[in-house]
């Protein structure tokens, strides 16, 4: 049976939401799963989430630095969302709103009342605040906003250093911070509503990281081979799947297929673009980034269970495959995956 999309308010207000971000977060909802599975050879598939850019009329608007933005909605037409988010609003710290943004903040109580959970990135706290909703709890903003949000609002503890708060009934009020923190945010949202391993994917393919690091960190090593005419092939694939690593693998492939030895290395390299070699080591290394990710196994072990007696070979693979050492792997995205399932345990 098909499940309803995770719908997604995006709220923009004229002259203050910057685009950057409105769009990067619009990008991230609508590419979750679909452009995973595009990468990799996969069906085509729908997002789970449906955003949404909306304003008070519907109308175009101009938004910061003169960005133009098209509205799929209009406040009193927008489907009722399941996150209602503000993204940053580039209005000075010490600015008043005054009756300014009254109907967005009445919306936002609105959806918020609904059920919808509600979320802020960087300076998009300034609105947020204003409903009220954030009174007791802990926050987060912009480090420059900060201080006038504390006198603004003094019944919320503002946490400038935080890059991600949940709080609130129910933990349905997500803040991201500063900057990039936004990042973060639409992340923590992903693995919320959909999965922490699709915000993980989601992370990979856009390079969402606070921290330098080579592209090739993120990548997935076995992106791009393509679903398989070849029969034989195909079968070997799958073996290698379950198999990799056993000893001598790819001659077992060999003789799984059937196939004379260079027969079946032709028809590998035409099938999926890499050498079986290549192919057993992307598996294997693939397999080494999740339990990198997601245990405290040294890596000695996870070398030798992989399929890699040396662990210095597996090291110096590793980093020229990936780009970083094991460990430093391990300590980023280690790091990454045990805040999005901890944003995901603190709802339950």
């Amino acid at each position: 049976m098909a499940t309803a999309p995770i719908t997604v308010a995006l709220l923009a207000v004229p002259g203050a939401t910057g685009a950057a971000t409105l769009y990067g977060f619009f990008d991230a909802l609508a590419g979750t799963r679909r452009d995973w599975q595009m990468l990799h050879g996969g069906g085509e598939v729908a997002s789970p989430f449906r955003p949404l850019v909306v304003s008070r009329d519907g109308r175009p608007l101009t938004g910061a630095n003169g960005v133009p933005i098209t509205p799929d909605a209009g406040l009193a037409d927008c489907p009722r969302p399941d996150v209602a988010c503000v993204t940053d609003v580039q209005l000075p710290p010490d600015e008043a709103l005054g009756e300014r943004f009254d109907a967005e903040v009445a919306w936002l109580r609105r959806a918020h009342e609904a059920g919808a959970t509600l979320a802020s990135a960087c300076s998009g706290a300034v609105l947020l605040a204003h409903t009220g909703l954030l009174d007791g709890l802990d926050a987060t903003s912009h480090w420059a906003y900060c201080d006038a949000l504390r006198e603004r609002y003094p019944g919320t503890r503002w946490h400038p250093e935080r890059g991600l708060v949940v709080a609130g009934d129910g933990q349905r009020i997500v803040m991201g911070g500063s900057g990039a923190a936004w990042h973060m945010l639409v992340l923590a949202l992903i693995a919320r509503f959909a999965s922490p391993e699709e915000a993980m994917q989601v992370a990979r393919i856009n390079l969402l990281d606070t921290h330098a690091a080579s592209p090739l960190a993120y990548a997935s090593l076995t992106r791009g081979a393509p679903a398989q005419a070849d029969a034989a092939i195909a079968r070997c694939q799958r073996w290698a799947a379950e198999h990799y690593a056993s000893e001598s693998p790819v001659t077992q492939m060999v003789a799984h297929s059937g196939l004379a030895e260079r027969s079946f290395k032709r028809r590998f390299t035409q099938a999926t673009g890499m050498s079986p070699l290549e192919y057993v080591h992307t598996l294997r290394l693939e397999e080494a980034k999740q339990m990198l990710e997601t245990g405290d196994t040294p890596v000695e072990a996870i070398a030798v269970e992989v399929g890699y007696q040396d662990s210095s070979f597996f090291g110096r693979l590793f980093r020229r495959k990936v780009g970083l050492t094991p460990a430093q792997y391990r300590r980023r995205f280690g790091s990454l995956r045990r805040t999005l399932h901890g944003a995901v345990a603190r709802v339950g």
